[in-house]
């Protein structure tokens, strides 16, 4: 075994010797080139040039803050921001709404007014809404964005609770807050 190991490390790799069997003759010299060619044009053509392009990305709808409580006839603004995980600029984005207790109506500031569960094309990711209470009862409804990709829409649903007229703060107690004893810094 040894002698044998002995043999192959005392004899010089050349380019000639390991492409030995493709060197002998011209016709399988040809074939060997055919062989590598066709190889690696299998290959490289293999890849593919089309370009993976992402369209759907999840979002999400930041929504401001807003007032709780409602009389009849008062509005409340809604401010939404829609921010995707990524960006496609052939995103289209709409909304609709579905009231389900009270009585208002909704509108896009300007935009038009919304029709309880019809969809409404959205121009851009910050929009306003203004909700307009036609009855002093509680008011309950649904809004959902929705993107052109049919991905998971965004739902909230927004509760306003009545308030009469005489009700001045919106029914929240405000007690000041009490610093403790104040004690005087002493020199």
């Amino acid at each position: 075994m040894t002698t044998i190991l002995n043999k192959i490390g005392a004899m010089r790799l050349t380019p000639a010797r390991f492409f030995g069997f493709f060197l002998r003759s011209t016709t399988k010299a040809l074939c060997g080139y055919w062989a590598t060619l066709f190889a690696l044009v299998f290959t490289l053509s293999s890849c593919s040039d089309d370009l993976d392009v992402q369209q759907s990305y999840p979002f999400t709808v930041e929504v401001m803050p807003f007032a709780e409580k409602i009389t009849k006839g008062q509005i409340v603004e809604l401010r939404f921001e829609i921010q995707p995980e990524g960006n496609y600029t052939n995103t289209l984005y709409t909304i609709r709404y579905f009231q389900y207790d009270g009585e208002g109506t909704l509108k896009l500031v300007d935009g038009p007014v919304l029709v309880n569960n019809d969809r409404v094309l959205l121009e851009s990711k910050t929009f306003r809404l203004n909700y307009t209470a036609k009855s002093s009862d509680a008011h309950k409804f649904l809004v959902v964005v929705e993107d052109n990709f049919g991905s998971t829409p965004w739902e909230q649903t927004f509760e306003f609770n009545g308030k009469s007229e005489s009700d001045d703060n919106g029914g929240i107690t405000i007690q000041p807050v009490n610093p403790g004893t104040l004690t005087p810094i002493s020199r």
